[in-house]
C-alpha cells in the first residue's frame, strides 16, 4: 500500500470540493506570497487538480466518476447498463434513468447536469492551480514541468466534455472573468490534441495516479480512434502510432485490475486512487448494484455496507459472454447463499419474501422484480469494506491499448495483422481467437472485456449501433443529434452565452 498512501497524501493535502463557477477564488486560506515558494510545496497545490478526479457532491448533485449520476449518464445509455423502476417505485426517481435507457433525455436531467458539473469543476481547479504556480517564484523550468501535468489532467477532462457535449466552452485563464462561449467540436478535438502533443515529452517517465508519458499517449490514442466521430475526418494511422509508443503489459489474472488493492497491477496505465482511511469519497459503484441484503452472501456477521439494489446489466450481456469467458464473472447472477444459514438469501418487502436469485431477463422496466437483472462484480467485494471501497477506479489499462491497435488495422484493411493483438485478450480470458476478425468481433470483445469500464457508449457511437433499437429502446432520430448531450439547462441560464447543442 505503500504507492497508493503516497499518491493520496498528495492529493488530499490541500484538497477540497472543487467549484463550477470559474471566477470563484479557491484558496482564501492561503495566499501565493505565503505558499507555493518551493517545488514540494507546488507539488502539494499541484494534488488539488488530481484529487479533483474523484469528483464532488454539492447542490444536490453527486459529480463522482463512478457515481449513480457520471458513471450512469455513460453506461445506461449504451447497451450495458439500465436502472430499472423497482416495485413499489424504487429508482423511480422522476423517470431520469427511463430517459437514459430509452434515449429520451432532456436537458433537464440530472445526470446531464452531472457529467458537465464533474468535468468543469475539474477545469477550474485545475486553472486555479495553473495560477498559483504561475504567481511562485520557482524557475521557469520547474513551473513547465508543472504545467505540462496540470494541462495533461486538464486535456483529459475536456477529452470528456468532447465525447460527451461536444460543442463546449474551452476556458484556460483562471483571471479571466468573462462568461465563454461554446468552441465548435471540431475546435475542442484540437485543442485536447494540441495540449497533450505540447506536453508530453514533459510528463513523468512513471507515477502511480499521475498523467504519465503513456496515460498521455493513451489519451491520445483514444482522440484518434474516435477522430471520425468528433471531426469528420478518420485518424487511424495516428491511433496506431500513438499507441506505439506505450509501453505495458496484461496481467495474468483479468481480475487482478480490480482487487481492492489494485494499485499493484502492472496493466493499469491510470487510474484515480481511493482509500477511505484517508478520506476519500465517492467510490461506491458496485453498491449502486448489488441488493439490500448482498451483505449476508459477504460475511455471517453482515459486516459489509449497506448496497442500493439499482443498476444491472441489460438483458443478454450476460449470454454475450462464451460460458468458459473468464471475464463472465465480472456480473453476478444465480442464487445468493446467506452465510448464516446456507440457504438462499430471502428477500423481505416488496421482494415478497422470496429466495434472492439473480436473474438476466427483467420483464418490465418500469416494474421489476428486487432480483431481476444480473449485477456488477467486477471489482472486488469482500467482508469488512465500508461504503467508499479502498480499490481505485481504472480508467486507463493496457488491454485498451491492444484493441486499440486491432481496431485499427481493421478498419485499415488489414485484418491479419490486428490477431496477435486480439489473441492476447482472448489467451487470458480463456478463450481461443476465431479465424477471422473482423469489426463486429472487435466491437464485441470491446464490450466484454471492458464491461462497466466507462467505455460502451463511446464504443456504440464509434460503432454506429448506438442508434439502432435495442432492448427497450427506439432506433434513435435521424439527425442522430443523441451522439452529444444537452447543454444542461442550469448552465445556460446562468450563461446566456451558451448555444444549445442540435437537436434538443
Amino acid at each position: 500500500m505503500k504507492i497508493k498512501s503516497i499518491i493520496i497524501s498528495l492529493i488530499i493535502l490541500l484538497a477540497s470540493g472543487a467549484c463550477t463557477d470559474l471566477s470563484e477564488k479557491l484558496y482564501d486560506r492561503v495566499t501565493t506570497s505565503e505558499y507555493g515558494l518551493t517545488e514540494g510545496e507546488i507539488e502539494t497545490i499541484v494534488g488539488r487538480a488530481y484529487a479533483s478526479l474523484r469528483g464532488n457532491s454539492s447542490g444536490g448533485v453527486n459529480a463522482f466518476p463512478c457515481s449513480e449520476y457520471v458513471f450512469f449518464l455513460s453506461a445506461i445509455t449504451s447497451d450495458e447498463c439500465v436502472v430499472p423502476t423497482r416495485v413499489g417505485g424504487d429508482w423511480g426517481d422522476g423517470g431520469r434513468y427511463i430517459e437514459l435507457q430509452r434515449h429520451t433525455w432532456t436537458a433537464d436531467n440530472l445526470a446531464v447536469l452531472s457529467g458537465w458539473v464533474y468535468c468543469y469543476s475539474g477545469v477550474s481547479s485545475v486553472n486555479a492551480v495553473i495560477y498559483q504556480t504561475e504567481k511562485s517564484p520557482l524557475t521557469d523550468d520547474a513551473k513547465e514541468k508543472i504545467f505540462a501535468e496540470l494541462r495533461a489532467i486538464r486535456a483529459y477532462y475536456y477529452s470528456r466534455l468532447l465525447d460527451m457535449y461536444g460543442n463546449v466552452p474551452v476556458t484556460t485563464n483562471y483571471e479571466d472573468l468573462e462568461l465563454p462561449s461554446n468552441s465548435s467540436r471540431a475546435d475542442v478535438f484540437t485543442f485536447v490534441e494540441n495540449e497533450l502533443l505540447d506536453v508530453i515529452d514533459l510528463l513523468p517517465v512513471s507515477g502511480y495516479g499521475r498523467i504519465t508519458q503513456n496515460a498521455a499517449n493513451c489519451l491520445l490514442a483514444r482522440l484518434y480512434l474516435n477522430a471520425e466521430v468528433y471531426t469528420g475526418t478518420a485518424r487511424w494511422q495516428d491511433c496506431l502510432d500513438a499507441c506505439g509508443k506505450i509501453s505495458g503489459q496484461l496481467e495474468s489474472d483479468y481480475f487482478t485490475n480490480f482487487l481492492t488493492n489494485n494499485e499493484t497491477s502492472s496493466e493499469i496505465i491510470f487510474a484515480i486512487p481511493y482509500d477511505s482511511k484517508a478520506g476519500t469519497l465517492g467510490n461506491y459503484m458496485t453498491s449502486m448494484s448489488l441488493h439490500y441484503e448482498q451483505k449476508w452472501a459477504v460475511s455471517a456477521a453482515g459486516n459489509w455496507q449497506w448496497s442500493g439494489n439499482g443498476m444491472c446489466a441489460q438483458p443478454g450481456l450476460y449470454s454475450a459472454f462464451e460460458n468458459n469467458d473468464v471475464r463472465r464473472k465480472s456480473l453476478c447472477i444465480g442464487a445468493q447463499i446467506d452465510l448464516r444459514t446456507n440457504s438462499p438469501i430471502i428477500m423481505p418487502g416488496n421482494g415478497g419474501n422470496q429466495p434472492l436469485v439473480y436473474t438476466e431477463d427483467i420483464v418490465n422496466v418500469l416494474d421489476a422484480l428486487q432480483n431481476e437483472g444480473a449485477r456488477l462484480y467486477k471489482y472486488e467485494v469482500k467482508a469488512g469494506e465500508t461504503w467508499e471501497r479502498d480499490h481505485d477506479l481504472v480508467i486507463m489499462r493496457y488491454a485498451e491499448v491492444l484493441l486499440m491497435q486491432a481496431e485499427c488495422y481493421v478498419r485499415l484493411g488489414a485484418a491479419a495483422q490486428a490477431r496477435p493483438y486480439v489473441e492476447q485478450i482472448r489467451n487470458r480470458a480463456g478463450l481461443t481467437t476465431p479465424a477471422s476478425i473482423d469489426l463486429n468481433f472487435i466491437n464485441e470483445e470491446l464490450r466484454r472485456e471492458f464491461i462497466f469500464e466507462d467505455h460502451r457508449r463511446t464504443d456504440n457511437i464509434r460503432f454506429g449501433d448506438f442508434f439502432n433499437a435495442w432492448w427497450e429502446k427506439s432506433a434513435d432520430p435521424a439527425d442522430r443529434h443523441t451522439k452529444i448531450f444537452p447543454i444542461p439547462n442550469q448552465e445556460i441560464a446562468k450563461n446566456n452565452k451558451l448555444v444549445q447543442n442540435p437537436g434538443y
